[in-house]
């Protein structure tokens, strides 16, 4: 379980394939305090750590994350969005997140607006994903409220201190980006489209 709340940006360093799996080593400054089998979301993607090497750490990501997110579109020296798990009895400043990506997005507009940012994605309705005005929404990993809310697009705010601390600043138009939606919206849909 995490919350959104960003620790730190993670540097691709290697990516390696072995079968449809795609092993990952990224180096961050909170290395040394990571430990083999502890979760780890990078750009909202809950994965293992397998293995350290000094500043360095290595994930695996199989063929299904692959195929429903955008980490199999890394490179060496890419920056991701790093969150460790929360611990029992943390504040849970972001909100609830499972880091299980539900589908990805575009980035479809960027406006700076004095000082701050106003980003707005769309994504593909036929998954019967929502979003509500003024609920919760995890991007690549931050945990951010929306704006805007329609069928299939979305936008979000981006104060100054998310930008520069987040891969936000990094991100371009029509770049694809991970989404998580609410988890209490989620169930919420899924009964009322028991009811119907």
């Amino acid at each position: 379980m995490f919350t959104g709340i960003i620790e730190d940006l993670g540097t691709i360093k290697n990516l390696k394939t072995e079968g449809e799996n795609l092993h990952i080593t990224v180096q961050t400054s909170i290395t040394s305090e990571l430990k083999i089998d502890q979760s780890v979301a990078h750009n909202g993607v809950c994965l293992t750590v397998v293995s350290i090497d000094a500043d360095n750490y290595t994930v695996t990501a199989i063929k299904e994350t692959l195929d429903k997110t955008n980490l199999g579109k890394l490179k060496t020296g890419d920056l991701v969005n790093i969150e460790r798990a929360m611990k029992l009895g943390d504040r849970l400043d972001g909100h609830i997140v499972q880091g299980h990506v539900d589908q990805t997005a575009e980035c479809i507009s960027i406006i700076e607006e004095n000082g701050s940012w106003i980003f707005t994605f769309r994504y593909d309705k036929s998954l019967n994903n929502i979003t509500i005005e003024k609920g919760s929404v995890t991007v690549n990993g931050v945990s951010l409220t929306v704006v805007n809310s329609k069928i299939n697009e979305f936008s979000v705010a981006i104060i100054p201190y998310t930008y520069e601390h987040t891969t936000f600043n990094k991100l371009k138009t029509s770049d694809t980006v991970n989404l998580e939606f609410d988890v209490i919206g989620k169930y919420v849909k899924r009964l009322n489209d028991l009811r119907n």
